[in-house]
């Protein structure tokens, strides 16, 4: 008891420790105003004094010193996409003067994962400060290579989006105010389109001649020589292994959304799928290589991003994920020589990428100078379409703005429920078992030792798939937004962006009328799962199982819901705030993130699976708020499934002792807001070595000597006690 009173002490005071180590400042809008009052001028522009208003052509502050405006304070984010790792924008605010230099930079809000893998915060905000100094006149003139990327190994594609962000960022905040001689961009000469009538196929041969296929290739000598220049000793200390004439990468590059490339390099069959995957406005490039550098390398991870090319077309730069990538088996031209990487890469259609103009592939080459430490050197492959492919554009076309906006949304949700049709029917064969074994759950558990192995395996299968290989965990963060969506405007798009999670709490809302929430609880949620796997690996190694007294372990049902109720409260102040103290759930170290987190977090995850070790789901019995929350609408189920016998409780204690979650009351009854619906009672019912009805029966019928069918198969004889009896609960 004693014991256990510990460990609950030990747990609230780490929640409360989390929450103060992640506490943000009161909620507000993550806008320009909003960071300025956070920030003085003198952050921004030494010796400044003030913040003009914001105009309103330009999201821009001007800078003030004695009322004369010395530069403008822009955030990144409102001129170009800033979307990290994390799903959302990376912020930063930076201050720049008439002159096109920026005079000083902040990073202000980031939700970036990445960083919480033994990087300090304080890291990434000294590197994102050195862009001080940063002068976008040359950068314009170089498209964003007048200086160099200073790389943070294990947050590279962080770092090179703030690179990004602040470059492209403070290059259309220039060209927008004039600063520093740079004008609008304005096409010399008419604009340009694709000829998509042309599809004559040529070989290979013919298109590296006219340009169609560009390529790029360095040496082993080129790529030592490159970094020697650096001047970067420990670089200069591991060179490239191998002959210096030996191929380092050989890159070749074409725009295969072309009918006529694409054709030519994929085959008919290959450029038909091709135009099945692209979307409207989408484009294609296919990237070859061979060598011993690859331009894809082995970091990426679904979800991820390919962290070691970008295209990069004016002012504009395209990263790719995993999902816009496809691998391709071989080229269609006899006379092509062979590759040991060939891949397509879509490009997205709100990329503002234009295929008519001139755009470059950049290839960022990496040495390890250390255990966990890497240099980078950048190289570019340009690429221009052959004029032979193009046209006049025609007279541009006026499209209503709001109707535009809302048929973007909705291609974007639909493309992404296309691109997860696998994780869908899984999703699905998944739910329709569960509704399967519900509804015929006397035949489900007839046979304890297969139902038992069903359920690690259905649970097995949960904490694999749902958890940390889709990222489906729910979270009552869910619920919170839901409620903030319905008080500021409630749409669809948001929540159609994640099939899986979409799905899945359609599914709720059916089994709680239903079943309760136990259908999630006890067979759906992954940690839920983690904690009940890692008990039963407990049991088989013997750790003492603790049985909380009745009245301590009713007492502490509360929690639960009172931690939901704190939470739900503090959302309708804020959102931010009560997604800051929602790390009571540890999903997101655990599920998300894999445990691959700061430590403070990941202790407090290990903590209550500790406490999960010796009490069985102590954390879904006392503390999840989802949980909480669920139960609430719970109590409006239709049914009552569980079956039960008038000796249940009184004098039969069997169910209520054997409960894993203690959701049986010692006079019989059922809690259905603490029943996880493991059916594990199910099985006691029909247990014909436990169950003291079951056995009294066999026993009178052995007695009687009444035939009869043996009780664990098949459908219950008329003469079963099972037979005729109202469930009660």
């Amino acid at each position: 008891m004693r014991l256990t009173r510990t460990l609950c002490g030990w747990i609230t005071a780490l929640m409360i420790s989390l929450a103060a180590l992640a506490a943000p400042s009161p909620a507000q809008a993550d806008n320009l105003a909003s960071f300025l009052t956070d920030l003085t001028p003198d952050d921004l522009y030494p010796g400044a004094d003030a913040f003009g208003p914001i105009r309103a052509d330009v999201p821009v502050a001007p800078i003030l010193k004695a009322g004369e405006t010395l530069g403008y304070a822009f955030l990144t984010s409102d001129f170009v996409g800033t979307t990290g790792y994390s799903g959302k924008p990376i912020h930063v605010v930076a201050g720049i003067d008439t002159d096109a230099v920026l005079t000083g930079v902040k990073l202000v809000k980031h939700s970036e994962p990445i960083v919480l893998i033994g990087i300090p915060n304080s890291k990434m905000v000294a590197l994102t400060e050195s862009y001080t100094g940063l002068d976008l006149k040359a950068e314009a003139a170089t498209g964003g290579e007048a200086h160099d990327l200073d790389i943070i190994s294990g947050a590279t594609v962080t770092i090179m989006i703030i690179d990004d962000s602040l470059v492209r960022g403070g290059i259309k905040v220039s060209r927008a105010l004039g600063l520093g001689g740079l004008s609008p961009n304005v096409a010399d000469g008419p604009k340009r389109e694709v000829d998509m009538a042309q599809r004559e196929a040529y070989d290979w041969h013919t298109m590296a001649g006219d340009g169609s296929t560009r390529r790029m290739t360095l040496d082993i000598g080129q790529i030592n020589a490159a970094f020697e220049e650096t001047g970067d000793a420990r670089a200069i200390k591991r060179p490239e292994p191998g002959a210096p004439d030996d191929t380092y990468i050989d890159m070749h590059v074409a725009l295969i959304s072309v009918p006529s490339i694409g054709l030519s390099l994929l085959g008919e069959a290959e450029y038909k799928n091709l135009t099945e995957w692209l979307e409207e406005g989408e484009e294609a490039i296919l990237l070859l290589g061979r060598g011993a550098y690859s331009f894809k390398g082995s970091g990426y991870v679904r979800g991820g991003i390919f962290d070691r090319i970008q295209l990069i077309q004016g002012d504009n730069s395209v990263r790719f994920f995993d999902k816009q990538q496809r691998r391709l088996g071989a080229l269609a031209t006899d006379d092509s020589p062979s590759f040991t990487e060939l891949d397509i890469f879509k490009i997205p259609a709100n990329s503002e990428f234009n295929p008519a103009e001139p755009f470059r592939i950049q290839l960022l080459a990496q040495r390890v100078v250390g255990a966990i430490d890497k240099t980078f050197l950048t190289f570019d492959l340009g690429y221009k379409l052959p004029e032979q492919y193009l046209l006049p554009l025609p007279a541009a076309v006026v499209i209503d703005s709001a109707s535009d906006e809302a048929a973007a949304k909705s291609a974007l949700w639909q493309r992404i429920w296309r691109d997860k049709q696998v994780e869908i029917a899984v999703l699905g064969a998944m739910l329709l078992v569960l509704t399967a074994v519900f509804f015929f759950q006397f035949q489900a558990t007839m046979n304890a030792r297969a139902f038992y192995w069903f359920r690690i395996g259905y649970l097995s299968f949960t904490l694999v798939f749902l958890g940390w290989y889709a990222n489906a965990q729910l979270s009552v963060v869910n619920l919170m937004a839901l409620v903030g969506s319905l008080r500021s405007g409630f749409t669809w798009d948001a929540f159609l962006m994640d099939p899986l999670v979409f799905i899945q709490w359609f599914a709720i809302a059916a089994a709680l009328l239903f079943w309760g929430r136990g259908a999630y609880c006890g067979w759906l949620c992954p940690f839920g799962a983690l904690q009940e796997l890692t008990n039963k690996l407990a049991r088989a190694l013997k750790v003492p199982q603790w049985t909380l007294p009745w009245g301590l372990h009713e007492r502490l049902w509360p929690l639960k819901y009172m931690i939901f109720l704190g939470l739900f409260g503090l959302s309708m102040v804020s959102m931010p705030l009560a997604e800051t103290y929602a790390e009571v759930e540890p999903f997101k170290t655990a599920i998300i993130l894999k445990f691959v987190r700061d430590w403070p977090f990941v202790v407090f995850a290990l903590i209550l699976l500790l406490a999960g070790l010796f009490v069985e789901r102590f954390y879904c019995r006392y503390l999840c708020p989802l949980g909480g929350a669920l139960a609430i609408p719970a109590r409006i189920r239709m049914f009552d499934w569980l079956k039960r016998y008038k000796e249940c409780g009184s004098p039969c204690q069997t169910c209520s002792n054997e409960c894993p979650v203690q959701a049986i009351h010692p006079t019989g009854e059922i809690n259905p807001n603490e029943c996880v619906n493991c059916l594990h009672c199910q099985v006691l019912y029909q247990s014909e070595t436990k169950c003291p009805v079951v056995i009294k029966q066999i026993k009178r019928r052995a007695k009687t000597g009444t035939p009869g069918p043996k009780l664990n198969i098949g459908h219950p004889p008329a003469n079963h006690p099972n037979a005729n009896k109202t469930p009660v609960s």
